[in-house]
């Protein structure tokens, strides 16, 4: 771990939900051309690139913008990545993560790591910062924050080499032990698929997150082994749990974003998710993502917390 200046931005991330001061929103600008199809590196962004619909820069901007605003309502600090010229630099969540009071900047897939590079002016004013080693790999969607608790999805070496779509590996859920010895880490391999999106959990936050204070939303289809599912929702409580099918992991239902236990951004077209939130006393703030969810990833992906406030 590297300690810097003073005069550092400040950082504290326990959990999930807790009131949101500061956050990195990413950006679609100078998004650059549709991916040829050998070149995506998930089977959603595959699929539009095949069928045609792949999205375009200036509908991303514009829903991307209208988190910005709905985060800014709510007194959020927003900080955007710097550009660089014709590279996806959408999804903040995974070339970076708080856990505590320290900065994690993981390695990442090599299609992506030169994302790291639109953060830096932030990294370079954060005081404790780790690096994980190149093959400690591991992507911020697969580490949830909650509570002393670190919910890690992961792939087993063997499918780390099978697979495009493996982000975490065993190396990489090592480190978080090591490192954050005084965490619970909760290791869970997922399903994993190249070419089927309904079949594949990118990374955990497409399969399970945690809501308001004490609740869940979890697609148990989405782990390897049905134990760890179990495991998760045992944890929270069965009457705490909401499960969502299969198609609706497909269009990312639990990848919403919390900015505070009563206030959750969710896609406006998450009608039964959205239901639920309200009946547990959540306010929901509805956005239109669809199209940024034609590229692998949704609110939670797009988003990385740098403080929340505790007491």
């Amino acid at each position: 771990m590297r300690e810097s200046k003073d005069n550092m931005i400040p950082i504290k991330i326990l959990d999930e939900t807790a009131p949101l001061e500061a956050v990195v929103l990413g950006t679609a600008v100078s998004l650059g051309d549709v991916p040829a199809e050998e070149d995506t590196y998930d089977p959603k962004s595959l699929e539009h690139v095949r069928a045609g619909t792949y999205p375009q820069e200036t509908d991303l901007i514009a829903e991307m913008d209208e988190v910005a605003n709905v985060l800014k309502k709510y007194g959020v600090e927003v900080f955007r990545p710097e550009i660089i010229h014709d590279y996806n630099q959408v999804f903040s969540r995974d070339i970076a993560l708080v856990i505590d009071d320290v900065l994690v900047v993981p390695e990442i897939t090599v299609e992506r790591e030169d994302e790291v590079d639109g953060i830096q002016f932030l990294i370079d004013e954060i005081r404790h910062v780790v690096e994980p080693k190149s093959h400690e790999r591991m992507e911020g969607g697969d580490v949830i924050v909650w509570k002393g608790n670190l919910f890690v999805g992961y792939s087993s070496n063997a499918d780390f080499s099978q697979y495009k779509v493996t982000r975490t590996n065993e190396a990489g859920v090592a480190f978080l032990k090591e490192h954050f010895s005084n965490w619970q880490v909760h290791a869970f391999e997922l399903k994993k698929s190249d070419e089927d999106p309904r079949e594949n959990a990118l990374h955990l936050d497409c399969c399970f997150q945690p809501v308001g204070h004490d609740k869940a939303v979890i697609y148990p289809g989405g782990f390897k082994h049905e134990k760890d599912a179990r495991f998760l929702i045992d944890f929270f409580g069965k009457e705490n749990v909401f499960e969502i099918t299969r198609e609706e992991m497909y269009e990312m239902n639990s990848n919403f974003f919390s900015i505070r236990p009563s206030v959750v951004i969710s896609d406006s077209s998450f009608h039964r998710l959205n239901a639920q939130f309200e009946s547990w006393g959540i306010t929901v703030e509805k956005v239109k993502y669809r199209e940024v969810g034609k590229m692998g990833g949704l609110l939670r992906c797009t988003t990385m917390p740098l403080r929340r406030k505790y007491e």
